[in-house]
């Protein structure tokens, strides 16, 4: 088990990329926090988790909100003692033309894809070094940190801060031996992409994909656990291309 003894957070864990990794990080040994807006589908990732023997924890986390996460830390450190893995995954996405936006389009996406990882590093890198453990703090970033796609400005614009935001605070962080990393995903079959399913693009993005289909969460959240793990410990400050060449075909 890589992850054995670790103490896991994972935001936006009710679903998507997020429910698949706490359910491997569980499988590799860890203890897992799901911090999820949606009190439904998080407190599911939780039961699923407890129904196979796994140790889990809920708690109902808004990512915009540096007071959340901050509860989700607390809840891992206080109930565990330890906090070894934070996964800033939650993340949101509007796809609308640029010039029928208003600004709170614009501000929500930053507030979660951007601030709510900001947040999680903040208040993870900060218990951490408290608590004198070391740990690793993933991001989720995306293709769309490095190419341009209509649509989605705001999107573009907080996954391209993750990447710079990881590559900052894994500078800052690395004499406390914490680890920073991004993961850049592409086409995963996940909520954000069911939008685009129901107007009938989802075969359209899947031809977009190197060998035509998209990624599932299973197989995001295995190389996310090897980030995790002591496997990764060379790993720092990188964003980490999960996309199946998605970059390099377009």
């Amino acid at each position: 088990m890589r992850l054995k003894n670790k103490v896991a957070v994972i935001t936006g864990g009710g679903s998507g990329i997020g429910r698949a990794t706490a359910l491997i990080f569980a499988r590799e040994g860890a203890s897992v926090v799901v911090a999820e807006l949606n009190g439904d589908q998080g407190k599911q990732t939780v039961d699923e988790l407890l129904s196979l023997g796994h140790d889990a924890r809920f708690i109902q986390t808004n990512v915009s909100v540096f007071e959340d996460v901050q509860a989700a830390v607390d809840l891992a450190a206080d109930h565990y003692g330890r906090l070894d893995i934070m996964f800033n995954n939650a993340g949101i996405g509007i796809n609308k033309p640029l010039l029928e936006h208003e600004p709170a389009d614009f501000d929500r996406v930053v507030k979660v894809n951007q601030y709510g990882v900001y947040y999680g590093i903040l208040a993870a890198g900060r218990k951490m070094r408290d608590l004198k453990t070391g740990g690793v703090i993933i991001n989720t970033a995306s293709v769309f940190a490095l190419l341009a796609s209509p649509g989605v400005i705001g999107y573009h614009a907080s996954k391209g801060a993750v990447k710079m935001m990881t590559q900052a605070a894994a500078l800052e962080l690395a004499p406390l031996g914490i680890r920073v990393v991004a993961i850049a995903p592409g086409g995963v079959d996940t909520p954000i992409i069911q939008g685009y399913k129901d107007a009938g693009l989802g075969e359209m993005m899947a031809r977009q994909q190197m060998r035509g289909k998209l990624q599932t969460p299973e197989a995001i959240a295995e190389i996310v656990a090897f980030l995790a793990s002591s496997e990764a410990d060379a790993i720092n400050g990188s964003m980490v291309m999960t996309d199946d060449g998605f970059a390099e075909f377009k």
